[in-house]
């Protein structure tokens, strides 16, 4: 998706990638020029094989099918390959995509396997946790993209429940969507030594076995690295690590106090459409481990992302107080969501791929 630039930067990046022991490339059909400087890589010289790599690309649900099928020969011709390991589904992010697919695409991409022309499908996803749940019942998908860091638990149900069905399980931008880790603030680079922030989420992802992999969004061969420093271990936390999160949750404790959001989710649906869960989780990790930065990348999302980024600006709360008669904690909701606005709201941004 980084690799957008230049076709020689991306080739660069592919070929340090593959020669360190990478062997899963991921793009999609919306990154630009992506899948096409993909395929140009694999034309050239790499280190292994393109049968030792397991190439993924992304396509948006639609309703039809004819459509569907035109989109994977399109991705297979830009790819230059015979086949793709793995085609997800691109943003089931509402229940209207889940029918699209079940309904409408889905035979598409069952010929295609049958054909050999893909290997497997899945999904990615920025929607709720209860539809993701239900498109993992569906069990018409071999694997699940989707957010889920240290910073970011909620979606944990949806981890148990792929893993029941035996799903690979791909962890959206562990070091961007996760917290923007490469460039930490200097309170939780204190509370995460002598490890980095980076590493502690990188960590507490890969002990955990259910999860099959996750992605390293580089842009240059430089920016593989200090990710790759931690990329084999896959062991149970350390003492040491454990006594980090511990202390990354006190401090979030201790900080917040009678202010901090449990993520319980009680308080939705709001009249006035704001996320109030996921506004106030960004409002925690500013107030906690000064994670302004990454708050504000966040919150200009609000508004201007459409269904990947669903729900409308915390100034659009008119105190009407429906949510706090359900709030556990007798949250001062409104207030909360005017601090949070106060400190958060920045000029708008451009996705990257724009």
């Amino acid at each position: 998706m980084r690799c957008l630039a230049d076709p020689e930067i991306a080739y660069q990046t592919i070929h340090q990638a593959v020669s360190v022991g990478i062997n899963h490339l991921e793009t999609a059909r919306g990154y630009g020029q992506s899948e096409t400087y993909l395929g140009l890589a694999l034309q050239r010289e790499l280190p292994v094989d393109r049968s030792q790599l397991y190439i993924t690309t992304k396509l948006s649900p639609t309703p039809d099918r004819v459509v569907m099928a035109k989109w994977i020969d399109e991705s297979l011709e830009r790819l230059q390959v015979d086949y793709i390991d793995c085609l997800a589904i691109h943003g089931i992010n509402t229940p209207e995509h889940l029918d699209w697919v079940t309904d409408g695409c889905y035979p598409a991409v069952a010929d295609a396997i049958e054909s050999g022309k893909v290997r497997h499908v899945g999904f990615s996803t920025h929607g709720s946790l209860e539809l993701i749940l239900a498109a993992i019942e569906t069990k018409l998908f071999d694997f699940i993209n989707l957010h889920y860091y240290y910073f970011y638990q909620r979606l944990a149900p949806a981890i148990s429940l792929a893993s029941k069905y035996d799903m690979g399980i791909f962890i959206i931008s562990p070091a961007d969507k996760g917290g923007k880790l490469y460039t930490p603030p200097s309170n939780l680079v204190e509370l995460c030594a002598p490890l980095t922030p980076l590493a502690i989420n990188y960590r507490w992802l890969l002990a955990d076995d259910r999860i099959s992999t996750l992605s390293l969004g580089a842009a240059n061969p430089a920016e593989l690295y200090p990710s790759l420093d931690v990329a084999d271990d896959n062991y149970p936390l350390t003492k040491i690590e454990l006594e980090t999160i511990d202390r990354l949750d006190r401090q979030l404790q201790v900080s917040l106090d009678t202010d901090l959001c449990s993520q319980c989710y009680a308080c939705l649906p709001c009249p006035a459409q704001i996320n109030i869960p996921e506004v106030l989780r960004l409002r925690n990790l500013s107030v906690a481990y000064e994670m302004t930065d990454y708050g504000q990348y966040r919150y200009q999302m609000f508004e201007n992302a459409g269904h990947w980024f669903p729900g409308m600006k915390a100034n659009r709360c008119n105190e009407c107080g429906d949510c706090l008669p359900r709030c556990p904690q007798e949250l001062n909701i409104p207030q909360l969501l005017a601090d949070a606005h106060d400190n958060l709201h920045t000029r708008q941004g451009r996705r990257l791929w724009d």
